[in-house]
């Protein structure tokens, strides 16, 4: 048989890179955030409630989009234990169950916030001498019954405050009236010596532009994440809500310069509660427009970072949004907020595509 010609091979070359790219292009069309993320060593999931498991069609896009999945609600310590040492995990339980029946890792949140907690438990911490079992009793309890199951847990939420007016900027709640400071390190111990394999995670809001109030929520974030760093506190990473606002003063080098400190201090950062509100206008065109650009900037720097590790929107569906249940989100009753990558049908909106492009451009994570 005659050897074939330069010419040949080159042309099969090129129609072997050619068939290959069409099949990317193909793959690029239809992928789902979990596809892309997984490809990149990343992860993307959402928050999501058992409210929503009589919603076929959302538990399908559920199910294909997200590879985590975040109990938006059966976490919390007022629905686990809303009486006084009667643990409900039936709720959380489901959540787990079904992120494990499709492949999604599971988050936990969230263990220690001053929000969301049972009314006997804001009283019993108020009273004289509160036992520190109220702290490291439910956290121990919580984190040892999912052993094993959690990707990663918040297990502090929202512990900074500035304008409380603390040197610490520490937020005057009931667990630090209750303990003092030291509430922080019990339990990130606790959480450790209860499950050795999960990623520890503090979570906070509000450190995302160069706003002033927001500038010191960052100082402040550091100076935690460094004194925890001194005292051999075991917290892996920061996770970072990212609750954006269309027209706030978001500046991608000063997100970048904040993520390179927090990189310095050895930490991991997840975005764990991604989403936009949309203010303004009746134009959804533009308004969507408005929320992919800020959505796709932030995640441009963040997914940049290799110590980034995955993405969380605050839901999955406009159908399905905090947002939509807080007065300042609507300027006209009849319209909806618009925060989240898929609208109230279902359907890949701007945001979507996003999401997807900045995954697709993330440098590749070791393992992916």
């Amino acid at each position: 048989m005659a050897p074939l010609s330069r010419r040949a091979l080159l042309g099969g070359a090129l129609s072997a890179l050619s068939l290959a790219a069409g099949r990317h292009s193909a793959w690029a069309e239809v992928a789902a955030l979990r596809e892309r993320a997984l490809r990149k060593g990343l992860f993307y999931g959402c928050c999501a409630s058992t409210a929503h498991f009589g919603d076929a069609p959302f538990i399908q896009a559920l199910a294909r989009e997200a590879g985590a999945l975040v109990p938006e609600w059966e976490g919390k310590r007022g629905r686990i234990e809303a009486r006084r040492g009667v643990l409900d995990f039936s709720a959380a339980d489901r959540l787990a169950e079904f992120a494990a029946n499709h492949g999604m890792l599971f988050r936990g949140h969230t263990l220690v916030w001053w929000n969301s907690n049972p009314a006997w438990l804001n009283a019993a911490l108020d009273a004289a001498s509160p036992p520190e079992s109220l702290l490291t009793g439910y956290v121990d309890a919580v984190v040892a019954h999912f052993r094993g199951r959690v990707h990663s847990w918040d297990v502090v939420n929202e512990a900074i405050e500035p304008k409380d007016g603390r040197p610490d900027g520490l937020r005057a709640c009931p667990w630090l009236r209750a303990f003092g400071p030291a509430y922080l390190d019990i339990a990130y111990h606790t959480a450790r010596a209860a499950d050795p394999g999960a990623l520890l995670v503090y979570n906070d809001y509000g450190m995302d532009t160069a706003d002033p109030w927001q500038a010191a929520r960052q100082h402040a974030v550091i100076g935690l994440l460094e004194g925890f760093r001194r005292r051999g506190v075991p917290c892996d990473a920061l996770g970072l809500q990212a609750h954006l606002k269309t027209g706030s003063n978001f500046d991608q080098e000063h997100l970048r310069r904040f993520l390179a400190e927090v990189t310095a201090l050895g930490y991991r950062t997840l975005i764990t509660e991604l989403d936009v509100a949309d203010h303004g206008g009746m134009d959804i065109a533009a308004r969507d427009r408005a929320v992919a650009d800020l959505a796709g900037r932030y995640l441009e720097v963040a997914l940049d970072q290799p110590q980034t590790i995955g993405v969380v929107t605050w839901g999955l569906s406009d159908r399905y949004t905090w947002l939509d249940r807080r007065p300042w989100t609507r300027w006209v009753e009849a319209w909806r907020p618009r925060p989240l990558p898929l609208d109230s049908a279902l359907r890949r909106k701007p945001m979507w595509h996003a999401i997807a492009r900045a995954i697709d451009a993330a440098p590749h994570r070791p393992g992916g």
